[in-house]
C-alpha cells in the first residue's frame, strides 16, 4: 500500500497541477470581480493540495517527517503572504499574486528535496531554510517599497540619480567583488554575500523609464544610450554576460515602447549580432559555453558535462516524472542554481514543466496587461520593463537548461536558489502591484465621480462670462420649478413653447394697438384742420 500511495503521489501532483491551471486559463474569460474572486480562491486550493502531495511524498519515501514540518512553515508563509496582502493593499492584483507564491511554493519544494532535510543540524543550516527566510525577509521589504512607490511622486525626476546609482554599484562589484564561476558578479558585506547586478536590473529600468517617458526623442535616446551601454560595458568586463544581455534587451524593449519606432528593435538587433560575435571572439569562457551547446557531447566530460546531465534529466522524466527522491538531479552541477528546471522535469514530469513556463507565460501577460492599462507613462515603461526583464530571465535559464541556447547562469525567479534572485523578484512583482493599485484607485475615482460635477463647472463658466445667464440657468436647473412641472404633468418643452408663443402674440397686440392709436390721432388732426 505504502509503494501504491508513492506511486500514485506523482498523478496527484500533476492533477491538481493541471486543475490550477485550468482554472488559470479561465481568468482570461472573466469579466466581474466576484468571477475572479472565485478564480483566485479555487488558485489557492489547488495550489494547497500539490504542495500537499509534493511533501507529502517526500514524508513517505524518505521516512522523515520533517518534510511536512517544513510544509506547515511554507503554507504559513504563502497564505500569511496573501492575507497581509489583501489587508494592506485591498486592490492588489490577485492572479500575479497567486502566480508568485506557486512558483514560490515549487521552488522551496525542490531545493527542500535536493538539499535533503537530514538531521535538525542539517535541517537548520539547509540551502531549503535559508530561502524560506530570505523570502520572507524580501516580503516586507517587497511591501515597503510597494507602499513608498505608492506615496512618492517624485521618482520619475530622478533619472540621474537612478544612472549614478547602478553604475556605481557595478563599478564597485568590478573592483571589490569576488569571482564565482570565473564572473566578478557577488560581493560580500557584513558577511552577506549577494549579487548587486540583481538590483541594479530595477534601477536600470527605473533609470530608462525616468528618462524616455516625457519624450523618447532621437537626441534622448542616444544620451539614454550612451549610459545604458556603460553599465553594459562594466558587467561584459566583469564577465557577467548573462546579465550585461539583460540589460541590453531591457533597453531595447523599453526605448521601444517609449518611441514606437521600429527602427530601434532593428538597430538592437544589429548591434546584439555584433556584440554577440565580439564576445565570442575575445572570451575564453563564452567560447567554451558556445562550444558546449552546439556539441555537448563530444566535451561530455568536460565543457558540455553540465548541459548533458541536464538533458538526461529532462529526457529521463518523459511526460509523468520518475517521482519525487526518485531521480538523480544531483548528478547535474549547480542544480539548485542553473539547472532547477531540469529537475523539475525529472521528477515531476514534462507536462509538470510545462505548466511551470506557462505560469511564467502568465505573470509576463498580467504585467503587460497592468502596463497597457496605465495612461501615466512613466508608470507603463516601468511595468513594461520589469515584464521584459522577467520573462527574458525565464528565457534564458530555461533555454540554457535544454540545449535551446548557450547557458548563461542566469536563474529562474522565485524557483531557483538565491537570496538576490528572489529578493529582486518579490521586489519586481510588488512594483508591478503597486502599478495596478494605482491604476485601480484612479478608476474608481473616475467612476465615483458625481454627475453634476460637469454642470457645475459650466454654470462658473456660464457666470464667469455672463451673470445673468448663469442665473438663468440656475432658475432653469432648479430642482423645484422642475417638480412643479412633473406635477402639472406638462413636459418642460412644452411650456417653453406656450411661454414663447404667449409672449409673441403680446407682442403683437401692443405694435397693433400702437398702430391703431397713431391712425386715430392722423384722423383727428385732418378733421380739425
Amino acid at each position: 500500500m505504502h509503494q501504491y500511495l508513492i506511486e500514485l503521489s506523482k498523478y496527484f501532483i500533476l492533477i491538481f497541477m493541471l486543475l490550477y491551471m485550468l482554472v488559470s486559463i479561465c481568468y482570461f474569460g472573466v469579466r466581474s470581480d466576484g468571477a475572479r474572486r472565485a478564480v483566485y480562491a479555487f488558485q489557492r486550493i489547488f495550489m494547497l493540495f500539490m504542495q500537499f502531495s509534493c511533501f507529502l511524498t517526500l514524508t513517505l519515501v524518505s521516512q522523515d517527517y520533517r518534510y511536512l514540518v517544513f510544509f506547515t512553515m511554507i503554507q504559513f508563509f504563502i497564505f500569511g503572504m496573501i492575507f497581509l496582502v489583501t489587508i494592506c493593499f485591498d486592490k492588489a492584483d490577485g492572479y500575479l499574486l497567486n502566480h508568485m507564491c506557486m512558483l514560490l511554493g515549487i521552488g522551496l519544494c525542490m531545493i527542500a528535496r535536493l538539499s535533503g532535510i537530514g538531521t535538525q543540524t542539517r535541517f537548520l543550516a539547509s540551502k531549503a531554510l535559508r530561502q524560506y527566510v530570505i523570502a520572507a525577509v524580501s516580503l516586507f521589504i517587497a511591501m515597503l517599497v510597494a507602499y513608498l512607490f505608492l506615496k512618492l511622486n517624485f521618482l520619475r525626476k530622478l533619472s540621474l540619480l537612478y544612472a549614478a546609482a547602478g553604475i556605481a554599484l557595478l563599478s564597485a562589484v568590478l573592483v571589490l567583488g569576488s569571482v564565482t564561476h570565473g564572473s566578478k558578479i557577488s560581493y560580500t558585506l557584513f558577511g552577506i554575500t549577494f549579487q548587486p547586478s540583481e538590483f541594479v536590473k530595477i534601477i536600470f529600468v527605473f533609470f530608462l523609464a525616468s528618462a524616455l517617458w516625457k519624450k523618447a526623442s532621437f537626441g534622448r535616446v542616444f544620451l539614454t544610450a550612451a549610459a545604458a551601454g556603460l553599465h553594459v560595458v562594466i558587467l561584459t568586463v566583469s564577465r557577467d554576460l548573462g546579465s550585461a544581455v539583460i540589460f541590453f534587451v531591457a533597453f531595447v524593449i523599453i526605448v521601444f515602447a517609449a518611441s514606437g519606432n521600429f527602427i530601434y528593435p532593428l538597430l538592437g538587433i544589429l548591434g546584439g549580432g555584433a556584440a554577440s560575435y565580439a564576445a565570442y571572439r575575445i572570451f575564453d569562457h563564452v567560447r567554451v559555453r558556445v562550444l558546449a551547446w552546439w556539441d555537448p557531447w563530444t566535451y561530455i566530460d568536460d565543457q558540455g558535462y553540465q548541459v548533458t546531465q541536464s538533458l538526461f534529466a529532462v529526457g529521463s522524466g518523459n511526460w509523468f516524472g520518475m517521482g519525487l527522491l526518485k531521480g538523480n538531479p544531483k548528478a547535474i552541477p549547480f542544480v539548485e542554481v542553473d539547472m532547477i528546471f531540469s529537475s523539475i522535469c525529472e521528477e515531476m514530469g514534462v507536462l509538470f514543466g510545462i505548466c511551470v513556463i506557462m505560469i511564467c507565460i502568465f505573470c509576463f501577460l498580467e504585467i503587460v496587461m497592468i502596463s497597457l492599462k496605465t495612461e501615466d507613462m512613466f508608470y507603463r515603461l516601468i511595468a513594461f520593463g520589469i515584464g521584459a526583464v522577467y520573462i527574458f530571465q525565464v528565457f534564458l535559464t530555461i533555454g540554457g537548461g535544454i540545449k535551446f541556447i548557450p547557458l548563461t547562469g542566469i536563474t529562474l525567479p522565485f524557483v531557483s536558489y538565491g537570496g538576490s534572485s528572489v529578493m529582486t523578484s518579490m521586489l519586481m512583482f510588488f512594483i508591478v502591484q503597486a502599478i495596478h493599485i494605482r491604476y485601480r484607485e484612479q478608476e474608481i475615482n473616475i467612476r465615483q465621480k458625481p454627475e453634476e460635477q460637469p454642470q457645475e463647472e459650466e454654470l462658473q463658466e456660464a457666470s464667469d462670462d455672463d451673470p445673468s445667464q448663469a442665473e438663468r440657468q440656475e432658475t432653469h436647473d432648479d430642482p423645484a420649478q422642475e417638480e412643479l412641472q412633473e406635477a402639472s404633468g406638462q413636459p418642460r418643452e412644452e411650456k417653453m413653447q406656450e411661454a414663447s408663443d404667449q409672449t409673441q402674440e403680446k407682442e403683437i397686440q401692443a405694435a397693433e394697438e400702437q398702430d391703431g392709436g397713431t391712425e386715430e390721432q392722423i384722423q383727428q388732426n385732418c378733421d380739425q384742420g
